[in-house]
């Protein structure tokens, strides 16, 4: 493993645990509130199908529609007037509360910050930046990422080899010298570890049989100081 210069962090299930999703109701509940907006009775039930017919179609392309076309096709679908999508998707999810961030994830995130690691965010969501810099700023970790690589705004999801090429220009060094850490097998250690990064998979399940021997697994992002701490003592 190359000298560690930078940390690429997933959110759920990585720092934090899973947010709810806005439905039909809250979303032309929210709209409603907006200037310009016209909204009818049909649109709730329009966007909850629209939905779930993206997350059928999603699955069998391996992709996730973004929030703003699913917004964007209910609205035309039933002919819902919203002036301005990307005020709309700032004001749904501002209507809804993030995901919580984890208090041991938290620490250690300021333990690596303190230690001289860069830190990147890097987060399939649908949360805007100024929401998600919400939750880390109210978590009180906001101050230790140089960065928010988020797919809500880069418009492509890991694991597109464009999303990593995103991070490494966010991080300002190459690849090598970057650790990708995640829960997620494929998104945040087998996609990140073939672009040329380091990896770590957090999880409690056994480790996956396919995963390349480079990659580590942890139980916990809080077990990361103790895991770099081992690899610098290897090193030097």
């Amino acid at each position: 493993m190359a000298q560690v210069r930078v940390l690429a962090l997933d959110f759920v299930g990585t720092l934090a645990g899973h947010g709810p999703a806005p439905d039909g109701r809250l979303v032309a509940d929210v709209l409603r509130t907006l200037p310009g907006s016209v909204v009818p009775d049909a649109f709730a039930g329009r966007f909850d199908g629209v939905t779930r017919r993206f997350r059928l179609t999603d699955q069998a392309r391996g992709v996730r529609t973004p929030f703003t076309a699913r917004l964007r096709r209910a609205a035309h679908d039933c002919g819902a007037v919203v002036p301005d999508l990307r005020l709309a998707v700032e004001a749904v999810f501002m209507a809804v509360p993030d995901a919580r961030v984890d208090p041991r994830a938290a620490q250690a995130l300021r333990t690596l910050a303190a230690g001289g690691l860069s830190c990147v965010l890097a987060s399939n969501t649908d949360r805007p930046h100024s929401v998600r810099l919400r939750t880390l700023r109210t978590a009180g970790i906001a101050d230790c990422f140089d960065a928010l690589v988020l797919s809500s705004t880069l418009g492509l999801r890991k694991p597109d080899p464009r999303f990593y090429a995103a991070v490494t220009r966010a991080a300002g060094c190459p690849p090598e010298d970057i650790l990708f850490v995640g829960d997620n097998p494929e998104n945040d250690a087998t996609a990140p570890h073939a672009f040329g990064m380091s990896a770590v998979l957090i999880t409690a399940l056994p480790r996956p049989a396919a995963l390349p021997a480079a990659i580590a697994t942890l139980r916990h992002v809080g077990d990361l100081v103790t895991h770099l701490n081992r690899l610098r003592r290897q090193v030097g």
